[in-house]
């Protein structure tokens, strides 16, 4: 069996540098099998959404050039996982199949049940650590019990041993031949109508892309990153969260760029701890696998959500709520796949908070639209906002935005941007009074606290 074939299954992964599975494939000295499994069927899986399918495409797209100069070939397939990966083993006669480990719940149930029917064939069958930095079941507290609250994970996290140096891409692959399909015979793309023009105008997919931006953004923003990632209207974040959330580019490879090339300073200490916010938000999900559709705080189940408002909601999905900043924040989103993170708090907290719509709602709009839309940084951040999540900001703090933009905008930069007729008589009158629906929402979530006894 030592000549068999490995499989490679490449997931949230799509990249050949910083590879665990597929270095250790190599190492074996026999030919390997990359394969990547569309899964849309399997139960509890989340089908993607539709700027989630769009970078998805491009992303394989530049994997498969990537295997290929190697001298593999990616073998593209859709269905149930477990199916697929099983018919792949009798077909190529693999010995061994390889992976990098996932931290939803489904998913992991999935991979624990195919391990075990592998095992039981003769199938060696190994997970590696490639997406976060500090396992789940690694990060506990002195009671032995999850965090939940940021300050102290992060804490525990960098007393830690120092997360170990990325893997250089292998030298050449050898590839196996079987069959698969065409990426275009998925339809990831938009059609009628395309929609796409403004992700194509914004992003790049591909970890050629993803590790020249940390290039750039080490080089230029770094050092002003803690004070200039408030400020909507400057190109002062990373923009890695799409590369980041496809596994273009593995935290291991941030966290010791960063580290060796800007050793200290507030910047990049700054955007070490928004790279351990990451990271705590998959630790919650791991011990909340229904975070996307349960509230993490179970006593703000009594929170008293009125009827939804459809026309409220649409006002907001579309960028018409006639509050300059949440606007341009979801139009920006519609363009561009993308919001600035301090505008996704605004928005999502008027949302919550003003409008008084469920907060999954939200997730499923930013679901939907966001190229960079994660299991866990999703709705964990939506909870956060929301009240009901981990470590949430106190539920009376509402981002007022017209305080918000005054502060981070000060000179309507990114309002203009984005809603220009923000000035003119075109644009509408807010959907609600902002002094009068926060109150509206204290007043309801006295209902939380009364239920907590």
């Amino acid at each position: 069996m030592a000549d068999a074939p490995t499989i490679v299954w490449f997931r949230d992964d799509l990249r050949v540098a910083d590879h665990p599975a597929l270095t250790e494939a190599v190492g074996r000295g026999a030919s390997v099998v990359c394969v990547y499994v569309l899964d849309e069927d399997s139960p509890g899986i989340r089908p993607l959404g539709g700027a989630a399918k769009w970078w998805l495409h491009g992303s394989l797209a530049a994997l498969g050039e990537a295997i290929e100069a190697l001298g593999g070939m990616l073998v593209l397939r859709r269905g149930p996982a477990a199916r697929v990966i099983r018919s792949l083993v009798d077909e190529t006669g693999a010995s061994a199949v390889f992976w990098n480990r996932r931290y939803g719940g489904p998913e992991r149930e999935l991979d624990a049940a195919l391990k075990a029917e592998l095992a039981d064939r003769g199938v060696e069958a190994r997970s590696f650590a490639a997406s976060l930095l500090f396992e789940p079941w690694t990060i506990r507290t002195g009671q032995g019990t999850p965090f939940s609250v940021f300050t102290p994970f992060w804490r525990a996290c960098t007393s830690a041993p120092e997360p170990r140096h990325p893997l250089p891409a292998p030298d050449a692959i050898e590839g196996v031949d079987a069959a698969g399909d065409a990426l275009d015979e998925w339809n990831l793309l938009p059609t009628r109508p395309d929609w796409a023009e403004g992700l194509r105008a914004a992003w790049t997919p591909g970890a050629d892309a993803a590790h020249a931006r940390l290039a750039a953004f080490i080089a230029n923003d770094l050092a002003g990153y803690d004070e200039g990632r408030d400020r909507p209207a400057l190109a002062a974040t990373s923009r890695l969260s799409p590369h980041l959330r496809w596994g273009e580019l593995s935290p291991y490879e941030v966290w010791h760029a960063v580290r060796e090339r800007r050793a200290g300073g507030a910047g990049a200490t700054r955007f070490l701890t928004e790279l351990g916010w990451r990271e705590f938000a998959w630790h919650v999900l791991f011990h909340a696998p229904d975070l996307a559709t349960r509230n993490w705080r179970p006593g703000f189940d009594a929170f008293p959500w009125p009827p939804l408002d459809e026309a409220a909601l649409h006002a907001w999905q579309q960028g018409r709520t006639g509050v300059p900043l949440v606007d341009a924040g979801m139009r920006e989103l519609w363009a561009t796949g993308t919001m600035h993170n301090r505008v996704r708090m605004v928005v999502a907290s008027f949302l919550t908070k003003n409008l008084l719509i469920d907060w999954r709602r939200g997730e499923e709009w930013f679901w939907d639209t966001l190229v960079d839309a994660g299991a866990a940084s999703n709705a964990f951040n939506w909870q956060w906002v929301a009240g009901s999540g981990a470590d949430a900001a106190p539920y009376f703090r509402v981002f007022n935005p017209e305080l918000q933009a005054a502060k981070f905008d000060p000179d309507g930069e990114y309002v203009q941007r984005w809603v220009p007729e923000v000035d003119t008589a075109a644009y509408p009158e807010p959907v609600v009074d902002l002094r009068e629906s926060r109150a509206a929402a204290l007043a309801a979530f006295e209902h939380v606290k009364a239920a907590r006894g």
